[in-house]
């Protein structure tokens, strides 16, 4: 099993059996009931925000996001936790969500290929999104008459090329 860790890697799953022999806070660990072929972790800073037309646009100061995706090439799932923290306002993108997987080295921009639901929580408190996603992905955006996920495959982006940036889109504000 390939794994491609960026900083920190998905936990891992624990579970408690239900039977009588099991005393409160005693807890059993089990392997994860997911196969993943790669797992990466990235954390994003406010200072690392791009847009489609200038380098860098500095986002809001402060926020942070941390990215956990388990990747099963074999079945084209991709599993996500994502997690923000100082995030103000609410989300805006011409995407189906605005919280995707561009293809793109980090700092770039480029086309956004998966969407994830956005994460939720309380206004500038802690916001998090956990699930899985499986093809067929669709963005909602087109380029050349072709959805931007239309197609894609989860091996493209476990390749560990680093053409991957995972992006949170909110309006601007003026505060």
């Amino acid at each position: 099993m390939k794994s491609s860790v960026l900083a920190i890697c998905l936990p891992l799953v624990t579970a408690v059996p239900c039977s009588p022999h099991v005393k409160p806070n005693e807890h059993v660990e089990a392997p994860s009931p997911f196969y993943f072929t790669s797992v990466f972790s990235v954390v994003a800073r406010s200072e690392e925000v791009v847009d489609s037309n200038k380098p860098f646009t500095g986002g809001l100061q402060g926020a942070i996001g941390l990215y956990n995706f388990g990747i099963n090439s074999q079945s084209n799932v991709i599993c996500y936790n994502i997690t923000l923290d100082g995030l103000r306002g609410n989300y805006q993108s011409p995407a189906k969500t605005a919280t995707h997987i561009h293809e793109a080295a980090a700092g770039k921009s480029g086309p956004p290929r998966i969407a994830f639901p956005n994460p939720e929580g309380p206004e500038s408190g802690r916001r998090s999104s956990i699930g899985c996603v499986k093809e067929p992905f669709v963005m909602g955006v087109k380029a050349s008459d072709k959805d931007t996920g239309e197609g894609f495959h989860v091996l493209n982006s476990s390749k560990g090329n680093g053409l991957f940036d995972p992006q949170v889109y909110k309006p601007s504000l003026t505060t």
